[in-house]
């Protein structure tokens, strides 16, 4: 058993800390705040520049969760939801998943530990109908859609993949929070908690 691990990076596995530190090096200082309340499951508000590693603070304790945790079965699989007020945020944050998911997956498997893959969706207005129903069928671990299509999906048969979703990363909480909008996005996820607790 080696040493117990001190630091910001210490919620994290080993092979989670070890792929962080050979990638990026030191956390950022609003990743170094928020990395501890985020993987005790508080509510958290990470308030810092662009380029300060805000969605990877955000993700990094799912992931650590997700990849090391046995694969569920399809109807309790969407464990992580992250909306986003943009599309092309979206899409975006979905291809900057896989270079850490990657590289947390490969880190692990030299260790000789046992992992599975986190599958990643993205629902938004521009999702076609066969996806979207694929989704339904076959639900990812992390789902990423807008505030919009998360209404949609709240209201429609396809509410049940977000039965068992526990963690909800919102972006750009600043733009929606004031508007109409974040009004209309809060409600959801005040039916998303009702949806849980009924689960």
């Amino acid at each position: 058993m080696g040493p117990v691990s001190k630091g910001p990076l210490s919620p994290f596995r080993p092979a989670v800390r070890e792929w962080f530190e050979s990638a990026l090096g030191e956390p950022t200082r609003a990743q170094a705040l928020a990395f501890g309340p985020i993987a005790r499951g508080e509510s958290t508000l990470l308030l810092a520049p662009t380029g300060s590693g805000k969605t990877l603070a955000a993700f990094l304790a799912a992931l650590d969760k997700l990849a090391f945790a046995p694969e569920p079965p399809k109807e309790t699989r969407c464990r992580v939801l992250y909306v986003s007020p943009l599309k092309a945020l979206a899409v975006d944050i979905e291809r900057n998943l896989r270079a850490p998911l990657a590289g947390i997956l490969e880190t692990a498997k030299r260790r000789g530990e046992e992992v599975h893959a986190p599958t990643v969706g993205v629902r938004t207005g521009d999702t076609a109908a066969i996806e979207r129903t694929r989704m339904v069928r076959a639900p990812p671990d992390i789902l990423i859609t807008t505030p919009e299509s998360l209404y949609l999906m709240l209201t429609s048969s396809a509410r049940d993949v977000l039965a068992h979703v526990e963690t909800v990363i919102i972006d750009e909480i600043h733009a929606l929070a004031p508007s109409k909008r974040g009004a209309h996005l809060f409600l959801s996820l005040e039916r998303l908690e009702l949806l849980r607790a009924a689960s």
